[in-house]
Parts: structure tokens; sequence; C-alpha cells
């Protein structure tokens, strides 16, 4: 082979419906059950922890059998349990990276990176792995051991090995979790380009909501071995339809209600918060008046004001006292109750403006389209 750039690759789908059942000692059973299919690009596996994301990516790179379904990678059947295939794991072209990385502690960055292509031939693997290590900044790395370099640097070197053999899928099982933002961001900004360049789908399981945002054009989220949504980060997350989707996205704010009224010229309808005295005007849907419903609203959506508003376009303003103040890096958490208690996110700086503090009185300031009516 003589080293010359690889051809584009034609973008490849994703296409998974499997289901495995897992048994449970103490306690019960657990299925995973889905169907789904993701394109080329990043796509966010999203779900709290038991929800089966990692069971997920152990079936599609064949170190899980499922009960029955089928896996294919563009035209490709990985498994599919109708006519038996079962593609072995080390002939899948699955780039798979865990937390733990996984990098060979006795080898150096090179020989790790090379540990893949020892079916090449000399020029060929030589070629391949001065250009992974380039394309992910540790060229001058090569001759170290994995103890010997950074934690970004190991992380680093664990997706130039899972890259460098130009596999047609990527699995992420939260590989970045222990680095810091900064590094984070340079290490996904670098991928971002090798992607761009390879152009296949990569499945990356994270719990970080803000990963969510940062990183995905795609995601799905899992529970209870099911796929709740896929979509838009912005679509899915923003503008939850179900309250299992609101908690996983960061919800603060999700109350019981009933539905009192209609207001169908304005699109809207009101909705008292049930046992209390406080009414939230919430988005028109399709719903029975004689059933509760349940409102969620994120704690960023809130504007909070230290004296009465006039003449605003939103329709609700609840009056309350500041019962908590706590700062979280560059956010402070307010609790207030207006019977229910509200949790509200402000800057420092609007804080110090307000001059709110424990005890303060407030008026909470919350758009209609931002009470988000939960199934």
């Amino acid at each position: 082979m003589n080293g010359a750039p690889p051809a584009p690759q034609a973008e490849e789908t994703l296409c998974v419906r499997i289901r495995k059942r897992l048994r449970n000692g103490s306690g019960p059973d657990f299925t995973l059950d889905t169907d789904f299919s993701v394109p080329a690009g990043f796509t966010i596996l999203f779900g709290a922890s038991g929800a089966g994301k990692t069971t997920l990516l152990d079936c599609i790179a064949g170190l899980q059998h499922p009960d029955g379904g089928r896996i294919a990678i563009g035209e490709t059947v990985l498994f599919d349990s109708i006519s038996g295939v079962n593609v072995p794991p080390n002939r899948r072209a699955a780039g798979y990276l865990l937390q733990s990385l996984a990098l060979f502690p006795h080898m150096t960055v090179k020989q790790n990176v090379d540990y893949g292509l020892t079916h090449l031939e000399r020029a060929e693997r030589e070629h391949r792995r001065r250009e992974i290590l380039a394309s992910f900044r540790i060229s001058e790395l090569a001759g170290r051991r994995p103890s010997e370099v950074s934690g970004g640097e190991r992380q680093r070197a664990a997706l130039a090995r899972a890259l460098v053999t130009r596999p047609r899928l990527l699995l992420l099982d939260e590989p970045l979790t222990a680095l810091d933002a900064a590094t984070k961001g340079k290490i996904v900004d670098d991928l971002r380009a090798w992607i761009r360049r390879h152009r296949i789908p990569i499945l990356y399981v994270t719990h970080n909501r803000d990963e969510v945002f940062a990183l995905g054009e795609n995601v799905l989220v899992l529970e209870a071995g099911r796929v709740l949504a896929q979509g838009f980060p912005q679509d899915v997350l923003s503008r939850p339809r179900t309250e299992s989707i609101a908690q996983l996205a960061g919800f603060e704010n999700i109350f019981d209600c009933e539905v009192s009224a209609f207001h169908i010229e304005q699109g809207t309808m009101t909705c008292p918060i049930v046992g209390f005295a406080a009414s939230l005007e919430v988005p028109l849907v399709r719903v029975d008046p004689s059933q509760k419903v349940r409102v969620g609203i994120r704690a960023g959506d809130i504007l909070l004001g230290s004296s009465s508003p006039k003449g605003l376009s939103a329709r609700n303003v609840l009056e309350g006292t500041v019962t908590s103040l706590e700062q979280q890096d560059v956010t402070v958490i307010a609790r207030v109750n207006c019977a229910p208690e509200f949790v509200v996110h402000l800057t420092p700086g609007g804080r110090h403006a307000l001059q709110v503090e424990t005890g303060s009185r407030v008026w909470l300031i919350i758009k209609t389209y931002s009470c988000h009516v939960l199934q």
C-alpha cells in the first residue's frame, strides 16, 4: 500500500433494532428494547444511570449478544437473529472507547496506536500513525508511556488508537468525564475535525446535559432500556414532552396542576397548582380537563424582580420570599416561596444589582412558553 490519503467515505447510517433481557438475581429483570437509526456525526446517548446505555453499546460492538433483532451499518449487517448473522467484535469495524481508556501501560503511545495495524504493510502503518498522531496533536509523545503523559494526552492517545484503524462507527462511553472543560473542549474540537473528514456515526454516552448541547448534533434519550425521544437537542431537551425527559434535562420546577380554563383565542390555558392558591398560564394543549397535568419550568427561564413589575407581556407574575441562596460556580441558586416554592437561577451580578438576600421580597416573572405541559 502506498500511503496515499484515503478516498472520502460515503456517509453511512447505523440502524439498531434489538431486544435483550438481563436477569438480575437481586431485583427485577431489565429489558433493553430499542429501535433507532443515527446518521454520520455526533449522536448523544443520554439517560440516567441504569438506563441501558452501556449495554446498548456492548451489543453494537458485539461484546454482548441481543436476544433478537438486527444491527447494521450502511449495507453491512452486523447482527441479525433471523438470518443467524453475528459478526465477531474484531470484524465489526467499530471503535470503542471506555472511560477507563484501557491503554496498555507497558507500551508507548506509538506502540498503543500501532496495536490495531499489525496486518498492514510497514509504509501504510507508519502513514496512518503519523496522520492520526498529528490529528490529535500528540506526535511528540509517540515514545512515551501512558504514565508519562497528562490525563488529556492519554485521552488523545486512546482516541488515536481507536480511530487509526478507520472504523465505520465510533462508540464512546463517557471517555472525557475526568477532564476539565477547557481540555475536553480542545479534544472534542480535534475529534470534530476528524469526523468532518471521515463522516462516520458516533454514539457518545454522557450524563451531563451541558455536553448534550455542546457536542450533540442529535440526541437519543434512553430510559429503562427504551428510547423516549430522539432529535435535535434543542427540540428534545429544551421543549420536553414527558416528565422523565424534563427531569433528565434539568427542569428544576415541576408541579401538579389542574386545568381550570381554556383560552383558545390566546392559545393558552389556566392551570392552578394543586394544593396552592397560585396558578400558571401555560400553552394550550389537548388535555382532558378532568385530568391533572404536570407543568415543568426551568430555573434559568424565570426572571426575578425586586419590585412589582408593570407593563409586561409575561402572563405569570408571582410574589414570594427568598428562603435560601447558594452560589455554585457562576450561578446563584435562589429558592423562593411563592406557595409553592420555586427554584430560580440568576447571576452573581444580577443578585448584586437587585440586592437579593435571604428574606427579600421578590416577584417571579415567567413567560407562558417557558411553562411546559408534560405527559
